[in-house]
């Protein structure tokens, strides 16, 4: 994550294949909260509820047989491209080798009959990979597949144009899928899977064009790998890296350990709307060194209170919240749906705190504190231009950077009941925030000019939400803790035309 805190890396392997009482909490709460049994409103709920494939092969269809191992794969080696193929009820298997994954050619189609599984057997790597485009995946279960870290079981090469749907991705290692430009995951369930639901990275170029819409993501990530890797960063439900143009509605993102949704570096335009995003043991969505967005009406429960509390039991001071909008900001000069990140309609109830809008003034393009190993901002393409004495000059010391900035927070609903999250200070806190510059010693942006900036100068507002239940505010730096009236006064002029609650002779709560 973006913080001074929390540091990860880029993913390695699959590069390669490409080419307490002190936090004021009750007791000691280290179960993770019981599992989600539907969601909280309107939502995905397909893993208990899959919809059943064709049970008849389809006319020129060819059929597949589970009796016979290794079919799948055969019959895809030996039929032109275009070819539909139906997979008979029951449990199909690939060949012993761990390399003896499915690669369609272009235009394919797998459909599976009622009861239809591809089962890896804790053998075989991956379920379907290759190069081909326009590859489509329906009513198919895949599970048992023992994908390398950072690696995936379904479009393991990141091809373009994947379709899947009504499909159950379950219980492999590594990613249950990846992802290519114009790739649509619809009404599917991915659930169980070692390290990520969805692992959006592609080795070469940018995923474009990316739809997520009816799915349930939940329980990803049992390997608990942050805590095998401390700082990886590499975990979730879905992670996407350097997507341009996603559309994430009408998920249940749940119950899964870490966060529920995070993007994470030069990701831009993405629609984050009506999912249901409850139960994830970190933040239900970190935006994080990316680019304009919508974030709306989503309902976003219970998130948080693993990470959040566990941090806080430490003496962390660090406001982290359920929505955490890391050096990701509004950016006019890249094109997208909106020029800012826009969150609104939301319903955030019960979670471990509200929304952070954090920057880290040691991190930046060319920096040795820039976690995202290499990466620039999209605006300067050659990342050694962000060097002295030129990045300390206009353009380079603002693109050199990337802000938190134009993120406008309005008409949503913010509901805390300390009781029901377990705490009494610490999981009640907004936030808009930088650390104190230090690092490098080359460093233009050292002291508090990133502080004074993201507080004061790059227009990030809160305004005209509702409050229920109590809530403080941080601002400029983790010690400045302000209460509703220095947030809404000078400097700072948060919040204007919100809805607090009544504090004493206030009846409107201001």
């Amino acid at each position: 994550m973006g913080n001074k805190w929390r540091h990860r890396r880029l993913p390695a392997a699959v590069l390669a294949l490409a080419l307490s009482a002190a936090a004021g909490c009750d007791g000691t709460h280290t179960a993770r909260p019981k599992p989600t049994a539907a969601p909280s409103a309107s939502a995905a709920r397909v893993c208990a509820e899959p919809a059943p494939g064709p049970a008849k092969a389809p006319a020129g269809a060819v059929t597949v047989d589970p009796a016979v191992t290794g079919d799948l794969a055969a019959k895809t080696r030996n039929s032109p491209p275009h070819t539909t193929f139906w997979l008979r009820p029951g449990t199909h298997r690939l060949g012993p080798d761990r390399y003896a994954q499915v690669l369609p050619k272009e235009g394919d189609t797998y459909l599976g009959a009622p009861g239809a599984v591809l089962d890896g057997r804790k053998t075989n790597q991956y379920a379907f990979g290759g190069t081909a485009r326009d590859v489509t995946i329906r009513f198919l279960t895949v599970r048992g597949f023992a994908a390398p870290q950072n690696e995936g079981v379904v479009n393991h090469d990141s091809a373009d144009g994947w379709v899947i749907e009504h499909a159950t991705i379950r219980d492999n290692s590594g990613a249950g899928l990846m992802a290519g430009a114009r790739q649509q995951v619809r009404a599917s369930c991915l659930r169980g899977n070692g390290q990520y639901g969805m692992n959006a990275y592609k080795g070469t170029g940018r995923i474009t064009g990316l739809v997520l819409d009816g799915n349930e993501i939940t329980g990803n990530n049992t390997g608990d790998w942050e805590r095998r890797e401390p700082g990886c960063g590499c975990t979730g439900g879905v992670k996407f890296w350097d997507v341009d143009g996603a559309d994430v509605r009408g998920n249940w993102v749940h119950d899964n350990r870490g966060a529920g949704l995070w993007a994470d570096t030069d990701n831009n335009d993405f629609l984050v709307e009506r999912n249901v995003i409850e139960a994830n043991d970190g933040a239900a969505l970190i935006y994080e060194t990316s680019y304009n967005a919508v974030v709306r009406d989503n309902t976003i429960r219970r998130n948080n209170l693993v990470e959040g509390r566990r941090y806080a039991d430490r003496g962390d001071t660090f406001p982290f919240a359920t929505v955490y909008v890391s050096e990701s900001g509004g950016e006019p000069r890249i094109p997208a749906r909106t020029d800012k990140i826009e969150i609104y309609r939301n319903l955030l109830e019960d979670n471990w705190s509200g929304i952070t809008l954090w920057e880290n003034a040691d991190r930046f393009c060319n920096s040795p504190a820039n976690t995202s190993s290499g990466s620039c901002t999209l605006l300067v393409k050659d990342a050694r231009r962000c060097a002295r004495p030129a990045i300390a000059r206009a353009p380079l010391f603002s693109d050199c950077r990337w802000k938190t900035q134009r993120v406008d927070i309005h008409d949503n609903r913010f509901v805390l009941d300390k009781a029901a999250v377990g705490c009494t200070v610490k999981c009640d806190r907004m936030a808009v925030l930088a650390n104190y510059g230090t690092y490098p010693d080359w460093s233009p942006y050292q002291g508090e000019r990133v502080a004074e900036a993201i507080t004061l100068g790059q227009h990030n507002r809160w305004h005209d939400n509702v409050y229920v239940g109590p809530w403080t505010f941080v601002a400029h730096d983790p010690s400045r803790t302000l209460d509703r009236t220095q947030w809404q006064g000078a400097p700072y002029h948060q919040d204007a035309g919100s809805t607090f609650p009544a504090q004493g002779g206030d009846p409107d709560g201001g």
